[in-house]
C-alpha cells in the first residue's frame, strides 16, 4: 500500500492547545519499525487531563515536565501494518495489532528483572513527539513495543477495549480475589466494568459495585455484579458491613478517580482486608492513614497499565468470555475530535468514546 507524506493528526501544542493538523508529516518507517493505518483510538481520562494541564503531565513547582510537545495524543488504538522495516519478522502487511501503551527501554532494572510496565524511562505511547498516539491516521510502533495480533474479525468496537480491560484484568490480578472474598468494586465506568466481567470470573463469594450513576449500576449488574449501590442513595459502608456480619468486605478496589472513594473504602474493608488502588486523582487525596496500620494492618496495593494481560484479554473479548456489550457508546471523526473529548468526560452518560478513521 502506498502510505500518503502527510495525514490527518490531533497535535497537543501545549495545555489547552490541541490542534487538528491536515498536513502532519506521516511517520517514517525505519528498519525495525511497523506504521499501522489506524483504524480507531479510545479516548482516555488521562488524554483529557492532559489536554487541561494536569500537573502530573505538564509538571509545577514540585514536579518537573513529563510530555514532550508537540506530540499526537491516545494509547487506546487499533490498526493494520501497512509498511514493515527490513528488519521486521513475524508480522504480515494487512495484519491487525494492538501495543501496550507503555514502550519499555529493556534496558533498566525494571525491564531485566521482567517488570517492564514499570520502566524507568516510562515512555508512553501518545505523550512524546518521538511516540506519537493514535489520534491520527498513521502511527509508528517501534522495535521495542510490545505488540498483539487481533482478530481481523473482532468487531471494532470490541477490539477498542483490549487496552483498558487489560489495565482492569491487571488490577483485579493484584487484588488476588478468592472464592471466599466478598468483593467490592467502586466504580462503574469503562475499566470498572473491565473489573467487573473479569473479576466474576474469579468466583467471589459476593460481588458488588457502587456507582453515582445508577444506569452504571445497571450495566455492573448486566457484567455480573451480584450487588450494586448507589452512595448517593444508600449509606454503602453500613450496608456492606451489615452483609458481612459487621466485619467489612475483603477486598476493595478503587476506580472512581474521586478522593472520598479512598475514604470510603477504608471505612468499608474489613481488618487484615486489601485495598487496591487503581485511579488517577485530580487533586490529593486525604485519609487518616492509622486505619491502614494501627487499626486494621490492611494490605494496600496499587496498580499500573497492563502487564502480562493482553493475550488473555483478546481471546476472552473475542469468545465472549469478557463482556463488552454497550461499552464504546459514542465514535467521532477525527474532525469532530472536541466533540469526542467532551463525551468522553462522561457527563452524558457516555462510558467509552472513540476516534475512528
Amino acid at each position: 500500500m502506498q502510505v500518503p507524506k502527510i495525514m490527518k493528526a490531533l497535535v497537543a501544542k501545549k495545555p489547552g492547545e490541541y490542534v487538528l493538523e491536515t498536513s502532519w508529516p506521516t511517520p517514517e518507517c525505519g528498519p525495525d519499525d511497523i506504521i499501522l493505518k489506524v483504524e480507531g483510538c479510545g479516548v482516555c481520562a488521562g488524554d483529557i487531563k492532559c489536554r487541561h494541564g494536569a500537573a502530573m503531565f505538564w509538571g509545577d513547582q514540585v514536579q518537573p515536565r513529563w510530555v514532550e510537545p508537540p506530540f499526537i495524543p491516545g494509547h487506546e488504538f487499533i490498526g493494520r501494518i501497512v509498511q514493515m522495516g527490513a528488519n521486521v519478522k513475524g508480522y504480515e502487511l494487512g495484519q491487525r495489532l494492538a501495543a501496550e501503551q507503555i514502550v519499555p527501554c529493556w534496558e533498566c532494572r525494571f525491564c531485566k528483572t521482567g517488570h517492564y510496565w514499570m520502566c524507568e524511562p516510562h515512555r508512553i505511547f501518545g505523550f512524546f513527539n518521538s511516540l506519537n498516539g493514535g489520534m491520527a491516521e498513521y502511527i509508528r510502533l517501534p522495535k521495542e513495543a510490545l505488540k498483539y495480533v487481533v482478530p481481523a474479525d473482532l468487531p471494532l468496537e470490541k477490539a477498542l477495549l483490549i487496552e483498558p480491560y487489560s489495565c482492569s484484568k491487571h488490577c483485579v490480578d493484584r487484588a488476588n480475589i478468592s472464592c471466599e472474598d466478598v468483593v467490592v468494586i467502586a466504580g462503574a465506568g469503562t475499566l470498572g466494568l473491565g473489573m467487573v466481567t473479569y473479576a466474576k470470573q474469579r468466583n467471589p463469594k459476593t460481588l458488588i459495585v457502587l456507582d453515582m450513576m445508577d444506569s452504571r449500576l445497571a450495566k455492573a449488574k448486566e457484567f455480573g455484579a451480584d450487588l450494586v449501590m448507589n452512595p448517593g442513595k444508600v449509606d454503602v459502608v453500613s450496608e456492606v458491613k451489615r452483609l458481612t456480619g459487621n466485619y467489612g468486605c475483603d477486598v476493595y478496589i478503587e476506580a472512581t478517580g474521586h478522593p472520598s472513594a479512598v475514604g470510603q473504602g477504608l471505612q468499608m474493608i474489613r481488618k487484615l482486608g486489601r485495598f487496591i488502588e487503581f485511579s488517577v486523582f485530580g487533586e490529593p487525596a486525604t485519609v487518616d492513614w492509622s486505619i491502614i496500620g494501627d487499626r486494621k494492618e490492611l494490605d494496600v496495593l496499587g496498580a499500573h497499565l497492563s502487564p502480562y494481560c493482553y493475550d488473555y484479554v483478546i481471546n476472552a473479548i473475542a469468545d465472549g468470555t469478557l463482556k463488552t456489550d454497550g461499552i464504546v457508546s459514542k465514535t467521532f471523526p477525527i474532525e469532530q475530535w472536541e466533540d469526542a473529548f467532551d463525551a468522553a468526560t462522561g457527563k452524558y452518560g457516555d462510558f467509552k468514546v472513540a476516534i475512528v478513521f
